[in-house]
């Protein structure tokens, strides 16, 4: 992974705790959202997020990193407001996350998500497809209940980032089928497919406690550079992170197919391990049987991925987004204390490991 950029002496942040409060402040309306949803939709979102297992049983599952949550609740402080103000955009984003995740594993065929078996798996396709719909549906009744212009204007602002991540997992999956991508279409279908949401969070509090259109602009500039290199970092996890950690398989971008970040980048780097690895997934794309390849074929194909340098650029193109992510910040006005807590976070989704 990445190294940590380098920490401001002045300033010391518990990021954990900042996660946690955006958690705990979200969860709680989070729940009571996905209580109106009817039977038996309601208990297969609760496994979803962790809240019981498949037999129904109470749990206390992985219910991921919070991230969003923390922004939004954040984002809240920029204009002076409590952070309580940002949860009902916290719970929003939430709930689009998930309705993605749901039809994700669905369209991937991840059988694994947080270290468990994902609702496809354990509930029917049927299932995640109805209690995905069912949350996205939520999210904008969370919002437009406020009943206030600052609530519309969110909502726009909402709506606009799902189209976006509607778009970047079409873009997705359209690139598995093909044998070349870009650098810069892998990026833009990144950007839809991260940063747009991750831009939501970073300004939807604030727009929620009565910011203008230029401050909530330049949070979402932070945000989806701080998506770019959030997702930069997941392709990093996606070939080379330790299943322990990650809660998927080894290998797992690379048992999809997938045209992520270090891959695009070899493929465009040229020489004589980029070209192989061109030869091997055209061989790939036309039929091999990759889902029963052994743990040495994926080996095979991550180590020609680093060994073009895939790998390397990838990981500087997190730090690249990171520092555009943090420049973002210089445009709104915010307690220094506040500003900390922005880049704190930030530094958090370049150097984690899951």
């Amino acid at each position: 992974m990445p190294p940590a950029p380098a920490a401001d002496p002045r300033t010391t942040v518990d990021v954990t705790a900042l996660l946690e409060r955006g958690r705990t402040l979200a969860t709680p309306v989070l729940r009571a959202a996905v209580d109106r949803l009817a039977p038996p939709m309601d208990t297969v979102a609760a496994y979803h997020f962790g809240w019981i297992d498949a037999q129904g049983n109470p749990a206390e599952g992985d219910g991921g990193k919070a991230v969003r949550p923390a922004l939004a609740v954040l984002s809240a402080e920029v204009t002076g407001a409590a952070p309580e103000t940002g949860v009902p955009g916290a719970v929003a984003v939430e709930l689009v996350h998930n309705f993605s995740l749901l039809h994700d594993d669905l369209m991937d065929g991840d059988e694994q998500r947080r270290h468990r078996d994902t609702v496809w798996k354990v509930h029917g396709p049927a299932q995640a497809i109805l209690v995905g719909d069912a949350l996205f549906a939520l999210a904008s009744e969370v919002l437009l209940e406020l009943g206030t212009v600052e609530a519309g204007r969110a909502t726009r602002r909402l709506t606009t980032a799902t189209r976006a991540l509607i778009d970047g997992q079409a873009q997705d999956i359209s690139y598995e089928h093909r044998d070349r991508v870009s650098v810069e279409e892998c990026l833009e279908m990144e950007g839809n497919k991260t940063g747009a949401l991750l831009a939501c969070a970073s300004s939807i509090g604030a727009v929620l406690g009565g910011a203008d259109e230029r401050t909530a602009d330049a949070l979402e500039r932070y945000g989806y550079h701080l998506g770019l290199a959030f997702q930069a970092v997941d392709d990093l996890l996606g070939i080379w992170g330790d299943p322990e950690a990650t809660g998927k398989q080894t290998w797992s971008d690379l048992r999809q197919r997938k045209k992520s970040l270090p891959v695009v980048a070899a493929l465009a780097a040229g020489g004589p391990a980029s070209e192989r690895l061109g030869e091997m997934l055209a061989a790939d794309a036309k039929g091999s049987d990759v889902e029963n390849f052994s743990e040495e074929e994926f080996a095979a194909r991550a180590a020609l991925i680093e060994k073009a340098g895939g790998r390397d650029w990838t990981a500087e193109e997190a730090r690249r987004q990171h520092t555009i992510a943090l420049d973002a910040l210089d445009a709104v006005g915010m307690p220094a204390e506040t500003r900390s807590r922005f880049t704190a976070l930030a530094d958090f989704v370049v150097v984690r490991k899951r």
